[in-house]
This record gives C-alpha cells, sequence and structure tokens, in this order.
C-alpha cells in the first residue's frame, strides 16, 4: 500500500512540475516584434493629399509578456531619413522594454507622404490634430485594446519630426496621452505653414505657442488633465535650434496651467523654475535639468545636454543620430515617469 501511494504521489508530482515548467517557459517567452497598420477618416495631410490615411507600425512585445497583466505603453517616433527599426536600434529600446516590461508602439511614415521621412509636423491638419496626428492616435487606441496596455500609461516619445509629432499628441489628446518625451523637437504649431518650417528649426517658432496652448486646453476641456513634459535638447544642435526646447516647456506650462509660463514666442531663456540641478558625471556630457512643479508632481522637465548635437542621448553609436555620451534618454523617461502625475 505504501509503495502505491508513493508511485501515485510522485506521478502527481511528475505532473505539477511539468505544468509548471510550461507556464515557466510562457512566462519569459522572448520579446517579439509584430505588425500592424490603423487608419483614421480624419488622417488626410494637406502636403500629400491623395496619400491613403493609413499607416504601419510595428509593435514590440517585451520578454516574458503575457495578456493578463496591462503593460504601460511607449510610442517611439522615429525623425527624418530614419526608419522605426533604425531608431529601434540608436535608442536600444527593447532592452529597456524587457527590462520594465512596456509595449512599445513604433509607427512607420509612408515614403509617399514625404520625401525626407520625416512626420509632417508643420501641416495644418496634422497641427489641429487630424492629419498624422490623427493616425498615430488611432494606432494607439488599436494596440491599446489588441494588447490590453494599461489606460493611463501611454507616454509617446520622439526624436526632431518625431519629437515635434509627440508635442502634437500630448496637447491635441490629453486623454489618450499621459506623458511626451520631445527630443531635439519643437513646439506644436512652431511653424505658420510649411514654408517656414526650415525657418523655425534653425531660429526658433514663428507662433505663439502658449496661445495655442491656451486655445488647446480650451478645446478640449483639459484643465484637469495634466500631460508631462520631458524636453531633452543638446546645446551644440545645428539642426532643430534649442530655442525650439525652450518654445516646448513654454507650451506645456501654459497648458498645464502652471504660474511660470509665459505668453508670446519664447525669448532665448527658460522661464524660472522650481528648481535645477548640475550632473557632470565622468565620461558623460554634462546636464542641466530644470523641473516645474504643480501639487508636488513634476509637470516638465527640461534637460540641456551639454556638448550635445542632433543625435538621440544615449544611444547606440552604431546607428546615425545617436550620441552615446550624452545620458541615456529612455532612462531619462523612466525615472521623469517616477516623478511626473499618475
Amino acid at each position: 500500500m505504501r509503495a502505491l501511494l508513493g508511485r501515485l504521489w510522485a506521478r502527481i508530482a511528475s505532473h505539477f512540475v511539468r505544468l509548471s515548467a510550461r507556464l515557466f517557459r510562457r512566462e519569459i517567452a522572448p520579446g517579439r516584434f509584430e505588425p500592424g497598420a490603423a487608419s483614421s477618416w480624419r488622417g488626410f495631410v494637406t502636403t500629400a493629399p491623395m496619400v491613403k490615411p493609413e499607416r504601419d507600425y510595428v509593435v514590440y512585445v517585451p520578454r516574458g509578456w503575457v495578456r493578463r497583466r496591462r503593460s504601460p505603453l511607449v510610442v517611439l517616433c522615429h525623425g527624418c531619413r530614419q526608419t522605426q527599426e533604425a531608431f529601434a536600434g540608436a535608442t536600444r529600446i527593447a532592452a529597456l522594454a524587457d527590462r520594465e516590461g512596456w509595449l512599445v508602439l513604433m509607427p512607420r511614415q509612408a515614403a509617399p507622404a514625404n520625401a525626407w521621412g520625416c512626420w509632417n509636423w508643420f501641416e495644418t491638419n496634422t497641427v489641429h490634430g487630424s492629419g498624422e496626428a490623427a493616425i498615430v492616435a488611432a494606432q494607439i487606441v488599436a494596440v491599446r485594446r489588441a494588447y490590453r496596455t494599461e489606460r493611463k500609461g501611454v507616454w509617446v516619445a520622439g526624436l526632431s519630426a518625431g519629437g515635434a509629432l509627440a508635442a502634437i499628441l500630448g496637447l491635441r489628446y490629453p486623454r489618450l496621452v499621459r506623458g511626451v518625451l520631445v527630443h531635439s523637437g519643437l513646439a506644436c504649431g512652431a511653424a505658420a505653414s510649411p514654408a517656414t518650417a526650415l525657418s523655425v528649426m534653425a531660429h526658433g517658432p514663428d507662433t505663439d505657442v502658449a496661445r495655442i496652448a491656451d486655445e488647446a486646453r480650451t478645446a478640449r476641456r483639459a484643465r484637469s488633465q495634466t500631460v508631462a513634459l520631458l524636453a531633452i535638447q543638446g546645446d551644440r544642435d545645428d539642426t532643430v535650434a534649442p530655442v525650439n526646447a525652450i518654445g516646448v516647456v513654454d507650451q506645456y506650462l501654459r497648458f498645464n496651467a502652471h504660474p511660470a509660463g509665459r505668453s508670446g514666442n519664447a525669448e532665448g531663456e527658460l522661464p524660472a523654475s522650481d528648481a535645477s540641478s548640475l550632473d557632470s558625471a565622468d565620461g558623460r556630457y554634462p546636464t542641466r535639468t530644470h523641473d516645474w512643479s504643480l501639487d508636488g508632481r513634476v509637470v516638465v522637465r527640461h534637460v540641456c545636454v551639454e556638448g550635445l548635437g542632433h543625435a538621440w542621448s544615449g544611444g547606440d553609436p552604431r546607428f546615425e543620430y545617436a550620441d552615446a555620451r550624452g545620458p541615456d534618454a529612455l532612462e531619462l523617461l523612466v525615472r521623469f515617469a517616477s516623478v511626473a502625475p499618475p
């Protein structure tokens, strides 16, 4: 009898070991890239009116992801002359997504929509929340539903033209986006028209970006909806002038109704901040950080990387538009997310 019970127990134990092994293997499934596409009936752009209002995207599903657990969603918008694959490599997004449990949405610009592969941040429809902003918003909704992401956990990050698109999405879709990382980018509506876009990149906004923020807050009834901003800018950037980052700061301070928000164009200097610091770690570019807070949470953070040109800070130098000597921009986002409004 004892031998029979022993064999029965061994069989039960073996079954649970096999079941646990299957579950464990499922938990540590490797990360993977999955393609998709989404469209919006509002997604036509005036600069390319014959282009279908649809864009492809890729979702990075992190290592160990399971559907039953809701994950934060990070939207990563590439810059001009970049593919989403190259931008993923330059930012090292997959490794960080695996560590943090992030789902990552990477929209792809359509070649017919812009000859340089840029997002059309200067185009009228997009600036007002239609155009390519509406298409990427539709992608966010599609991915959020398909992968059961956190409803209030969407961050949009972008470099250059992608950063400008991130700034637009934050202003125009505050109920969808918790915060934005604008790296070497521009404020929403910074250019009065496509014809002035290059001048704005070199000299700063030719519109009142703070007024655009006021109008967006009123139109979207977003007074109680905070959209946090992390602006990262190299002081040696000769493609997108540093004054543009100041314009983004002014715009988001006004959008979030912070007392330091100023009207009019950026004057070339940051408004008085609530806190500032200098980090000069060995082997890295020095960084100057300025914070503006509301109710004990940081709503706007400006990070100036001294010595950085037009490149993703802390990126993989094997890729174009990436400089490993700066602090890792995605790590800065992780830290900022921990102190930004929930």
